[in-house]
């Protein structure tokens, strides 16, 4: 049985625009909140957080419908296609309200309230769009072979980033942007809209999802010893030592209290290197890129990693690393007048820190459950993620606004080495994994 690296590329593309399109929106939005609406930080923050609100309640949901839904294009591809098409038509109507407001225009559409509700009403479709989208390659993946499709499904995420910062960092350098009042976002609207729309084109004419998943079926039905369920034989239920417990809460608060320093960084850099340093978008899109880059080369050599040492000891690894990184910018930040190399050189050591914490923390996560609850421990790990993305955007935005910008490295610094402080306290899910070649490595992403 072989991965079919093609069909997993192709089906890949939808979380290629997903990753693509957070990255505008958490580059972009606070910008046009902050400057063109004169919003302050905490409420930018807890406009900012509004999707992740969402997202606890809408992906398991959507997910759920898309499960009981056939048609011809099969189960996930309607949702994928209603979401991306009304993703995209408010996407441009953004520009048009941020534009108009800035020019004083009268009139309903330009304002802050249709600001907003459009930016609701795109995250509610960006919702229909993501559970169905992730939900896609288990559907037409063999058991044995998810893991390794994962990885290239995260890897189509992270080139989305990339394609993204790079066409930001090209079109809206600080040479266009530096004392500008106003700057116009609308090309970058565009092209978005255009990047998800052609991704999912592709999927639809070159996918056929009802017949790999027909296809899917079949195997899994001629492996029945796929199914690792293990219960309780008098009760049905599933039991586990209360020392086991204990590593699965603190493995959920670590990885809460990362996801609240690093988030913070990626919602409100922005933002920040504008005030602190006069920066614009092309500056923080280039730390960006170069901090997607740098994850991207590392994954091989953190899989090999953790191969060798452990999962854990890489987790160490990666939370101490990026406390050094953060602490290490708050420096370069606060001393530069402009981005500079040695600032390039510590995001590149920020993905490879994120890298390592990312490729190993899942895994941790599925490893102390038992097959019938690994779906259930899995929702776990996205639930305390979210939570912590939840939380930082307004806590972040609140201390920006009533203490000081310098306190954004300083902020995520502490978290940081929070997480690497609960870390010590999880005992299990540290199982080594065999030592494989190549994109194999990719498998724990």
């Amino acid at each position: 049985m072989k991965l079919n690296y093609k069909n997993t590329f192709l089906t890949g593309l939808a979380f290629m625009s997903i990753i693509a399109f957070w990255q505008l929106y958490d580059n972009v939005i606070p910008l046009l909140l902050t400057r063109t609406f004169h919003l302050s930080e905490d409420l930018t923050g807890v406009i900012m957080a509004a999707d992740n609100v969402l997202a606890l309640f809408l992906l398991p949901m959507f997910g759920r419908l898309s499960d009981r839904t056939h048609t011809k294009l099969g189960k996930r591809m309607p949702y994928i296609l209603i979401g991306t098409v009304v993703t995209a038509i408010l996407l441009n109507l953004l520009p048009i309200i941020d534009n108009g407001f800035y020019a004083g225009k009268q009139g309903f559409l330009y304002g802050l309230v249709p600001f907003v509700i459009v930016l609701g009403l795109m995250l509610f479709a960006m919702s229909v769009y993501r559970s169905p989208a992730v939900a896609l390659m288990p559907d037409v993946t063999p058991k044995p072979l998810r893991s390794r499709a994962n990885a290239i499904i995260n890897l189509m995420g992270a080139a989305g980033g990339i394609i993204y910062l790079a066409f930001t960092a090209v079109t809206f350098p600080k040479s266009k942007t530096e004392g500008l009042e106003h700057v116009d976002y609308s090309l970058l609207f565009i092209f978005m809209s255009v990047f998800m729309v052609v991704c999912i084109a592709i999927m639809l004419f070159t996918v056929n999802e009802p017949k790999l998943s027909a296809i899917n079926d079949k195997i899994e039905k001629e492996h029945p010893e796929w199914d690792l369920t293990v219960e309780n034989k008098n009760t049905g239920n599933v039991r586990f030592p209360p020392e086991v417990k204990r590593s699965m809460i603190f493995l959920l608060i670590s990885i809460a209290l990362w996801y609240i320093g690093y988030n913070a960084v990626t919602t409100w850099f922005t933002t920040y290197i504008s005030v602190i340093m006069g920066e614009g978008l092309g500056g923080a899109s280039t730390c960006f890129l170069i901090a997607n880059v740098g994850a991207i080369v590392s994954y091989i050599p953190i899989g090999m990693a953790a191969a060798k040492f452990g999962r854990k000891k890489m987790i160490y690894f990666g939370t101490l690393l990026l406390t050094a990184s953060f602490a290490a910018c708050y420096f370069l930040t606060t001393t530069a007048a402009s981005v500079t190399v040695p600032m390039y050189i510590v995001f590149a050591l920020v993905g490879v820190a994120w890298a390592s914490i990312s490729v190993n923390s899942l895994p941790m996560a599925v490893e102390m459950c038992r097959g019938a609850d690994a779906g259930k421990y899995t929702g776990l790990y996205y639930t305390a993620s979210m939570a912590g993305q939840v939380v930082t955007p307004i806590l972040a935005g609140f201390l920006l606004k009533n203490v000081s910008y310098k306190i954004l490295f300083v902020y995520a610094t502490v978290f940081s080495l929070a997480s690497f402080i609960t870390m010590i306290f999880v005992k299990h899910g540290d199982i080594k994994a065999e030592k494989l070649k190549g994109l194999e490595n990719f498998e724990e992403m």
